[in-house]
């Protein structure tokens, strides 16, 4: 019913609208730190319950709001490391339910440089992302579609394909695999296909395909996204039912990037971002934008 942050996090929500970050084809050199602070808005009226597109007025137009902050260091000129964390709260035009607020979950990771080669004038390499989230705060995660994350750890693995030409034309795909460990909640049942007595909640895995392409220079940049997210099983929400944090959550996505280096601000990048749910099945048809900044900082004796 809704693309939940933890599901986002892993599929771009974040990771598109910061340069540097765990699903572009950029690395930070060896000694260099890039620190970025971003606010993301997502909003949707509409939701999928199944493949049915419909409305809900008891819920009216939800809305999660979130604030993350991030840092990239280069290790060496290969191999980065990142971390980011959200502040997330959500809320409902109508009805009775009380958004949430609160810490979400952390994430690190380690971008590796694979191989790379000179391709058409340009530079064409294979990187691969291994990382993991883990909640820092005992948020509720069994109250959909308000509930800040799923309160699931996660373990991802992500291959990324890029290639950028000696005319700044740059083109990304990259694919994702999320294992998710199962959630405990605050009832002793309940029911997905079945009715099911246990605390514990067996979260299936998930997947994400992305591709990204426009220009890229050190100036500025701007880019054409489309990603897929799919839940690796799971099931659909009920008929008038809420929905179920193990539910499965498909959503197709499309949008634009576009980042600019303030020369005036000791070349301060700014960033904004747009993204559309064209398609899904059981999540919400939401509009997404987040604006940002990053700095930049070098810790090597000659930069």
């Amino acid at each position: 019913m809704k693309q939940l942050l933890t599901l986002l996090l892993l599929s771009g929500m974040f990771l598109h609208a910061s340069a540097q970050s765990l699903t572009d084809g950029v690395f930070m050199d060896k000694k260099f730190l890039c620190v970025g602070v971003q606010y993301n808005h997502d909003a949707w009226e509409e939701y999928w319950e199944g493949d049915l597109l419909r409305k809900n007025g008891n819920i009216g137009t939800v809305s999660t709001q979130s604030a993350a902050i991030m840092a990239n260091y280069g290790i060496f000129n290969r191999l980065n490391v990142i971390a980011m964390l959200p502040v997330v709260w959500t809320e409902a035009s109508a009805g009775t339910l009380t958004g949430q607020r609160g810490l979400q979950d952390l994430t690190l990771a380690l971008k590796y440089k694979a191989y790379e080669t000179a391709v058409l004038g340009g530079k064409f390499s294979a990187q691969v992302v291994a990382g993991a989230s883990l909640p820092t705060t005992n948020y509720v995660a069994d109250y959909l579609p308000l509930s800040i994350g799923l309160h699931s750890k996660t373990l991802f693995g992500r291959g990324i394909l890029h290639y950028i030409g000696e005319k700044h034309l740059t083109f990304l795909l990259s694919g994702t695999y999320i294992a998710r460990s199962n959630v405990d909640i605050d009832r002793t049942s309940y029911y997905t296909t079945q009715q099911i007595y246990s605390t514990e909640v067996e979260m299936p895995n998930a997947a994400q395909f992305a591709f990204r392409g426009g220009y890229y220079s050190f100036r500025w940049g701007a880019e054409l996204l489309a990603e897929h997210n799919a839940t690796l099983g799971g099931f659909d929400i009920r008929r008038q039912d809420m929905p179920f944090l193990s539910n499965n959550m498909d959503a197709t996505r499309v949008g634009a990037q576009a980042f600019y280096r303030l020369p005036f601000l000791a070349d301060l990048q700014v960033i904004g971002t747009v993204m559309q749910t064209v398609q899904g099945r059981n999540v919400g048809k939401s509009l997404t934008w987040s604006a940002g900044v990053t700095k930049f900082f070098g810790f090597a004796k000659k930069q």
